[in-house]
């Protein structure tokens, strides 16, 4: 079965679970689970009813879709990813957000925990990404070559929706909550970075670290939907601090920004469409 049918059955399978057809899909990356909490009219699908849908086993992902309303706009949302570093393919890692933009998502928000380069940036702060650099290897349209799923030669020159940045921006400002605004750079993992490739991150104009998103936007914009990205800063990057790095202080600094992020990331999403 090609993509395109895949794709077909997996759109079928969640138009006969769903109430709501969303026009806003949101990714929520490591610990971040808890944004779903405030929806209204919900819907849960365990990701492995789902057709096509990959499971993750990676702590703190969740490994739902949960449907609803915040207010009045019917946002699908993804408790949790899969990664390239559990052995997918980037069609795979980015497949949901494919189902999400065949299902009528005009915007998609991709969130992250990160790390970052800079030593005056602090766990808790919470980056808008202007620009992504792909270091993972690879593209979630190589092999890609059918006019059914978008444009295969993507032009990438706003990836990162300059207007809806805008907005986010402009609804942070007006309720005291301060943001970054930065690139972010995409590894292959699972292993964190070393201190040499935190250095050329740096001198290369990056300003986070992951593991994740870049695949899901390149997807997202083949698809036609415009992109939102956000970053939670759970840690400074190898060589930046003298500690040791793990994926435990990836979860708790990603709770203890919880309130914060879901207030920004709910207040704003009913201001994103047109």
């Amino acid at each position: 079965m090609d993509l395109y049918a895949q794709l077909m059955e997996t759109k079928a399978y969640l138009q006969s679970k769903l109430a709501l057809k969303p026009r806003v899909a949101a990714v929520l990356g490591s610990g971040l689970g808890f944004v779903a909490k405030r929806l209204t009219e919900v819907t849960e699908v365990p990701y492995e009813d789902i057709p096509h849908f990959k499971v993750s086993a990676v702590p703190g992902h969740a490994g739902k879709l949960v449907v609803g309303k915040l207010g009045e706009v019917p946002v699908m949302v993804f408790c949790g990813r899969v990664h390239l570093y559990e052995g997918y393919s980037a069609v795979g890692v980015s497949y949901p957000v494919r189902a999400a933009v065949a299902l009528g998502a005009e915007v998609v928000i991709l969130t992250n925990a990160a790390g970052t380069v800079w030593p005056h940036w602090s766990a808790g702060d919470i980056m808008i990404m202007k620009d992504h650099i792909n270091f993972q290897g690879t593209n979630a349209l190589i092999g890609l070559d059918d006019d059914r799923l978008g444009e295969r030669f993507l032009d990438m020159t706003d990836i990162y929706d300059a207007a809806l940045r805008g907005v986010l921006k402009s609804f942070a400002m007006a309720r005291g909550i301060d943001l970054r605004e930065g690139v972010y750079c995409a590894f292959l993992g699972s292993s964190y970075e070393t201190k040499a490739e935190v250095r050329m991150a740096r001198t290369l104009g990056g300003d986070a670290l992951g593991m994740s998103t870049v695949q899901e936007a390149i997807t997202a914009r083949q698809g036609g939907a415009r992109v939102l990205g956000l970053s939670i800063i759970t840690n400074l990057g190898s060589g930046v601090s003298g500690t040791p790095l793990s994926h435990g202080e990836v979860k708790e600094a990603a709770n203890k920004v919880g309130g914060k992020f879901i207030d920004l990331l709910t207040g704003v999403i009913p201001e994103l469409l047109d």
